[in-house]
């Protein structure tokens, strides 16, 4: 009888780990996520600003992950990270206009425009609207922290950033990122925080978060510090739900260490009661 019920249980498992192996997915690209009027008035913008949607096909009300590419807001291209592949969640990738063809605060206006086009359309893709977490590597960490911290880009669009689900940036910018500041002739050893750093915008009402970093002696300059002082910040206005965490023996190419805390933060934020 027991040899029988572990039989049970045991066919029962795999074919609930079969079954998640064999969901499919689909990724529609190249979506433009600016509207024909504008895309027709810049050609750049045309080009730059558009998004992957990688999706389960048969699951719905799923959790999403926008996801901001790397690359100092002066290159990169959107993907979808290896680890975020056959999770169960969708994943929209984002292009948007890079140094030195635009300046800021042109990057960040992309970012939102992205995301309240992933406000307006997740539905159609099986996703949930309560369940959407930013995220991203480098100055794609830094776009998810100033989309999501500071309401006012979003605002234009008629979205509230507080409706994110999450923000988990990997190695992001807290104070203004150095790309801006070279705009500005200001050289990278030289901090500066102003509305354009996500420390300016710190908040007890933001959306959860979760800072991850590399080994602060193996990041890039002052990359762990700038996030432990942000995480002190937010501590101090009695932010309900942070976490900074570092990982020992990996520099600013952490991604992929970083995408399985990624993926439990989410567990734990969608399996929490929902706001009203």
């Amino acid at each position: 009888m027991l040899k029988t019920l572990l039989t049970v249980v045991l066919c029962f498992f795999t074919a609930i780990f079969i079954g998640a192996q064999e969901q499919a997915y689909e990724l529609v690209e190249n979506v433009a996520y600016y509207d024909r009027a504008m895309q027709a008035s810049d050609a750049y913008l045309k080009e730059r600003c558009k998004l992957d949607v990688y999706y389960p096909k048969d699951t719905t009300n799923v959790a999403t992950v926008v996801w901001f590419h790397g690359g100092g807001l002066e290159f990169g291209e959107k993907h979808i990270p290896q680890g975020l592949k056959n999770k169960g969640h969708i994943v929209v990738s984002v292009n948007y206009r890079l140094h030195p063809k635009v300046q800021q605060p042109v990057y960040i206006e992309d970012a939102a425009a992205a995301v309240a086009w992933t406000f307006k359309n997740i539905k159609t893709y099986n996703g949930a609207r309560n369940k959407i977490f930013l995220s991203g590597h480098s100055a794609g960490g830094y776009l998810a922290s100033m989309v999501g911290l500071d309401t006012t880009y979003l605002e234009k669009h008629g979205v509230k950033a507080n409706d994110l689900a999450g923000l988990i940036p990997f190695s992001g910018h807290t104070i203004t990122h150095f790309t801006v500041r070279k705009e500005r002739g200001i050289k990278g050893t030289q901090p500066i925080i102003d509305a354009y750093a996500p420390l300016y915008h710190v908040r007890q009402d933001a959306p959860p978060m979760l800072l991850i970093t590399g080994n602060r002696e193996l990041e890039l300059l002052g990359r762990y510090e700038e996030n432990a002082y942000f995480y002190r910040m937010m501590k101090i206005v009695e932010h309900p739900s942070i976490e900074l965490m570092e990982l020992d023996g990996y520099g600013h190419d952490m991604v992929y260490p970083a995408i399985p805390l990624l993926l439990d933060f989410i567990a734990r934020q969608t399996s929490a009661p929902t706001k009203e």
